[in-house]
């Protein structure tokens, strides 16, 4: 135990925990999910309330989560992507199923769940964990501090009593530094589901060991998450009435767009199901120029289409990082939406979060002092990081041999388990 080392990788959409040794490479943790062993855990928690046991709650976490919430999600409280409000003061709590839950509750029961799934990777844990942090939290006016503090909660009743923190694209640097074979000046790019976030690192070379300079940082808070909801929203949305109009009292008003911003997180579609909005859309079926639209939309919200929605995106994202033009195609029920894309196409709806990441980039080189052509290497990583244009913001800037990526969701944890080895860590991590 002394010699184990752990890194942990919160992330919006997914957490990768790794484990490392004295030596050698770190180890990813895995999860035996109903679908397929999986290490990217899906940051996701869910809460039942058995009809046979009403006073009790049945906890799930990640991809038993989701399992639960689309067998029952009526009665079924599904809580993802909640790392978006770690640093919001904004939230202080919420109500599931009669008891209340601040933000250091919902990571710490997450964290034991995930524990629980991992079997004997995780049964005897290390006292210190180094835990993965964004440059820049998401939300309007993030909190820093407050975020940590929630962290440092949640954390230490997984049991660690040392925890650090390491910025995440320091992480991933650390992880590809292993191969660096002379000093360099790095710039990390790590795009998660939430946040966008760039570190500029100096390492050299000492007595066989690496040396770190940190240089300059900044972050954003967007990335993949916001590219699913251009999509859903110009490409799914208007299938579903968004943009058309109905009728009332002889005059022709436009659909709400309120009862569509719902489609930015597809675990919040079951509870418009349960809302008094779902009374006001359900009668613009009799009152809409194009009826056929709405009932597709009630169709969507009343058999919980959400959660296949969201995999038919994923499935069009992924195939335009390698294909000039794919087709979507979401097929549930009596709906049929399909449609080929072309990757301009898609390239076009998220250019306002390009232009975010693309003055991150060019604010942590201000922020390093540097010019484009002093950065040796540049690493890319984060799921997002496969989408082309995201690419082509540091192609624009940068010799393309300088820029590498790949192990896009292992690369963070791993480099924080690695860390755990280096005798001075305060280079690399520090507390809150």
């Amino acid at each position: 135990m002394a010699d184990l080392s752990i890194g942990i990788d919160f992330g919006t959409t997914n957490t990768v925990i790794a484990l490392a040794g004295a030596e050698g490479p770190a180890h990813l943790v895995r999860f035996p999910a109903p679908e397929k062993e999986v290490f990217a855990f899906r940051s996701a928690i869910s809460f039942h309330a058995p009809a046979e046991r009403p006073k009790e709650r049945e906890v799930e976490a990640g991809p038993w989560a989701i399992e639960a919430y689309v067998e029952d999600p009526l009665e079924t409280r599904f809580i993802q992507s909640f790392k978006s409000f770690a640093a919001s003061a904004s939230f202080s709590e919420t109500q599931i199923l009669g008891r209340r839950y601040l933000f250091e509750d919902l990571l710490s029961a997450f964290l034991l769940k995930l524990r629980d799934h991992a079997g004997d990777d995780m049964a005897q844990l290390p006292k210190r964990v180094i835990v993965g942090r964004p440059v820049t939290f998401a939300g309007g006016a993030p909190d820093e501090e407050l975020a940590l503090r929630r962290y440092e909660i949640a954390f230490e009743r997984l049991g660690f009593t040392e925890i650090l923190y390491s910025y995440e694209p320091v992480g991933a640097a650390f992880f590809f530094a292993r191969e660096l074979t002379e000093d360099a000046t790095v710039l990390v790019g790590d795009f998660g589901g939430g946040t966008s976030d760039f570190s500029i690192i100096r390492f050299t070379r000492e007595g066989g060991e690496i040396h770190s300079t940190p240089l300059g940082r900044s972050g954003v808070g967007v990335a993949g998450d916001a590219f699913d909801y251009r999509i859903i929203d110009n490409l799914v949305s208007p299938q579903l009435g968004k943009g058309s109009s109905y009728t009332s009292f002889g005059k022709v008003l436009p659909i709400p767009n309120r009862y569509y911003s719902t489609f930015a997180r597809w675990d919040q579609l079951a509870l418009m199901r349960a809302s008094r909005e779902m009374r006001d859309i359900r009668k613009l079926v009799r009152e809409a120029v194009e009826p056929e639209k709405i009932e597709r939309l009630v169709e969507v919200l009343d058999e919980n289409y959400g959660y296949m929605l969201y995999r038919s995106i994923s499935k069009l994202k992924e195939a335009l990082s390698s294909q000039e033009s794919a087709e979507f195609r979401f097929e549930a029920g009596t709906i049929s939406i399909t449609r080929d894309v072309a990757r301009s196409e898609f390239e076009g709806w998220i250019t306002p979060e390009l232009g975010l990441i693309e003055k991150a980039v060019d604010e942590a080189l201000v922020d390093a002092g540097l010019e484009a052509g002093q950065i040796d290497r540049v690493f890319l990583t984060g799921g997002s990081s496969l989408v082309p244009a995201v690419r082509d913001i540091f192609h624009r800037r940068f010799e393309p041999s300088k820029i590498e990526s790949g192990s896009e969701l292992e690369s963070i944890a791993s480099g924080l388990a690695l860390m755990g080895r280096e005798r001075d860590l305060t280079k690399w991590a520090r507390r809150a």
